[in-house]
């Protein structure tokens, strides 16, 4: 179990990072909340048809609302707040340059509430982190466009506000029960923001097509389910700040798939970028052996 569990971080990250296929697919067709909506409740009928077979352990009431909190935080606030500001414009690429700053705020919360302890090379690692994620994604910031605006922007800080603030929730009050319980709760949630905010803010056109039953499919399946579990085994197991560490290699990651995939350009200014992250991810989940010396694991 132990080596297999040492694939997980890899695996969250390639998975996380194809979250913008859907994405691009999706957002032609659907309005963000109505897509988000419909996503979320698909997500959480499957976990509770999930619990029935694997006959999971239900949550306890307490388990259940801290479960709910965070998955208001981490899906309905997050996802809700990057796909509306997207939709409105603002450039994948610096939407995600924003969102890199959530490991860094990730890692000043877990301090504070956590208690958990930042060392140097932590703070080092974070930072190298950043520089590199400013390097892979500097190309796409050329033409940033009109859609860049006060409410894009606050949206997207709010975005990175929301998963800082959703994943430690989770970690403090809601990392010990079954996780397909806390996992189905959590997008109930997240169901209930994005509902209302589309019966607040949206027209509730939807085209159905090809490239839109992919796109959810893709999403429920892959990211929904797939790597949402990841992370909630690596924040029940792990401490947050290097649990976050690892969103700084998703931006790279989805370069690469983007040049594989869609035949985006990828220079080697950005190859240089994903080796930076790459070393400052590693020295941020760094953890010193036996000896006292710090060992890089991936």
């Amino acid at each position: 179990m132990h080596s297999i569990k040492r694939f997980i971080p890899a695996t969250f990250v390639v998975l996380w990072a194809t979250g913008f296929i859907g994405a691009r697919y999706a957002m032609p067709w659907a309005e963000p909340f109505t897509f988000l909506a419909a996503r979320f409740v698909i997500a959480a009928i499957l976990l509770a048809v999930l619990m029935l077979v694997l006959s999971s352990k239900r949550a306890t009431r307490k388990e259940a609302l801290h479960a709910t909190g965070a998955g208001i935080l981490m899906h309905g606030v997050y996802l809700g707040a990057v796909f509306w500001a997207i939709h409105r414009g603002m450039p994948a690429g610096f939407s995600a340059l924003i969102v890199g700053l959530q490991p860094l705020i990730t890692a000043v919360l877990a301090g504070k509430f956590l208690g958990e302890a930042i060392l140097p090379r932590h703070w080092a690692g974070l930072g190298i982190g950043l520089i590199g994620i400013v390097i892979v994604l500097w190309p796409k910031l050329g033409a940033l466009g009109g859609g860049v605006t006060v409410a894009t922007l606050t949206a997207s800080l709010v975005s990175v506000l929301g998963m800082s603030a959703g994943t430690i929730w989770q970690k403090r009050f809601a990392s010990g029960g079954d996780l397909v319980a806390a996992t189905m709760w959590q997008y109930v949630g997240g169901a209930a923001v994005m509902i209302l905010a589309a019966l607040a803010f949206e027209t509730h056109t939807v085209v159905i097509n090809g490239e839109l039953i992919f796109a959810m499919a893709w999403l429920v399946l892959v990211l929904s389910l797939g790597a949402i579990f990841l992370l909630m085994v690596m924040i029940r197991d792990g401490e947050m700040s290097k649990v976050a560490s690892l969103f700084y290699l998703v931006p790279a990651v989805t370069a690469l798939i983007a040049w594989a995939l869609f035949d985006e350009q990828l220079n080697a200014l950005q190859i240089v970028g994903m080796a930076i992250t790459t070393f400052g991810v590693g020295l941020a989940t760094a953890r010193p052996n036996k000896g006292g010396i710090v060992e890089l694991r991936n």
